[in-house]
């Protein structure tokens, strides 16, 4: 009798050919805590104390819009509300979009001013007008952060001035920042846009990589005494798209070098590349009692992955199929799985599926390959 229940297809074979070149190591870069991800996979490319829990200050603004765009595409609330300010948004200490007590701005210059000004008032007002207090719009803020798996945050305000129990992560606000980019592009675009004027006050972004870098599209920069200076970028080049996290930098210019150097290294040494093939046979494997004699296997999506440049020739797959498959079989069923590996690394283990339907054989086929089996 067969003891095993799976069995491993003698098939490591190479995805893809190429020629190897050794894996660069990322810059030394000059923060607190950092992150480099790439938007597509969500693979990390480069990280140091990203799940350390940090004073986020302005960066907090990224979950503000985020949870604001939510409502938008919820209706209801819209672009148009006109949001009468109150004297709290308006005391507010920090940066301001200079917005007037007892007077009413709509929730698009609101958001504008909270994402290119990265106006305090303007977070409170749009907190109160989605939940009637910022205290109950940071009790949705906790809400969306469990929902993207923000594992390490707390939120206590709209603006990201200081709480001893006001904290998030590189790790946390990537997430956040790569679901707004996904989910919401009509208002990303806001993040790019390099100054605004309201109440004839023009202000420019803070975001100095806007200017140098034409690749860069957003995203928030941040400070406090305690955050240090603190900057979320990301950039599209060739229809790729990555995310860089900085944390508690030592200055305004030396987050937006640091940022460049994460984005350049995750370009420079790291490739995009569709691996597998959803729906394309791997291996033809035994079926016993069937109308067919094998089935094609494969996997149902395909396998996406960010790999260092022309390291490709190292990639191998190996099949683990279930031993003594038996008609029938249904098209999608899990059969096995497939194992995707550079060098020792595992990058990625995905359900192996039948890819067509084999019905049932004769009563011939049916008796002789019971016996058979019965003698294995």
């Amino acid at each position: 009798m067969q003891h095993f229940s799976k069995i491993l297809i003698t098939l490591f074979f190479l995805l893809v050919s190429g020629t190897a070149m050794a894996v660069i190591p990322p810059p030394s870069v000059a923060a607190n805590g950092y992150l480099l991800v790439e938007m597509e996979t969500g693979q990390v490319l480069a990280e140091q104390n990203a799940s350390k829990k940090l004073e986020p200050a302005s960066l907090t603004k990224i979950m503000t819009a985020h949870v604001v765009f939510m409502e938008l595409e919820a209706k209801r609330i819209s672009l148009s509300d006109m949001v009468l300010i109150s004297e709290k948004a308006w005391r507010t200490q920090g940066s301001k979009m200079f917005i007037e007590v007892n007077k009413e701005v709509s929730v698009e210059d609101l958001l504008k001013g909270l994402i290119i000004h990265s106006g305090n008032d303007a977070a409170i007002a749009l907190a109160e007008h989605v939940a009637g207090s910022e205290e109950a719009f940071a009790t949705l803020m906790n809400q969306e952060a469990k929902k993207l798996g923000m594992k390490d945050s707390h939120f206590t305000n709209s603006s990201g001035l200081p709480d001893e129990n006001h904290y998030t992560t590189a790790r946390d606000i990537a997430l956040v920042t790569m679901a707004s980019i996904r989910d919401f592009p009509e208002y990303y675009k806001w993040y790019s846009e390099r100054d605004f004027t309201f109440n004839e006050i023009k202000q420019d972004n803070r975001n100095t990589l806007l200017w140098q870098d034409a690749t860069i599209d957003g995203v928030k920069t941040g400070h406090t005494e305690a955050a240090g200076y603190c900057l979320v970028s990301s950039a599209l080049r060739d229809g790729r798209r990555l995310v860089s996290v900085i944390m508690g930098a030592q200055s305004t210019s030396a987050r937006a070098t640091e940022s460049r150097k994460l984005l350049n290294y995750g370009f420079r040494f790291y490739v995009t590349k569709k691996l597998l093939s959803a729906n394309k046979p791997l291996q033809k494997v035994k079926v016993w009692k069937g109308a067919t004699e094998t089935i094609d296997v494969g996997i149902a999506k395909d396998l996406v992955q960010t790999i260092p440049h022309d390291s490709t020739d190292k990639i191998k797959a190996s099949l683990t199929v279930d031993a003594s498959l038996v008609a029938p079989i249904s098209k999608g069923t899990r059969l096995g799985s497939v194992k995707v590996t550079l060098d020792d690394k595992t990058l990625a283990t995905l359900p192996l599926v039948a890819l067509s339907d084999v019905e049932s054989g004769s009563i011939f086929v049916v008796i002789k390959d019971s016996v058979l089996l019965m003698l294995q």
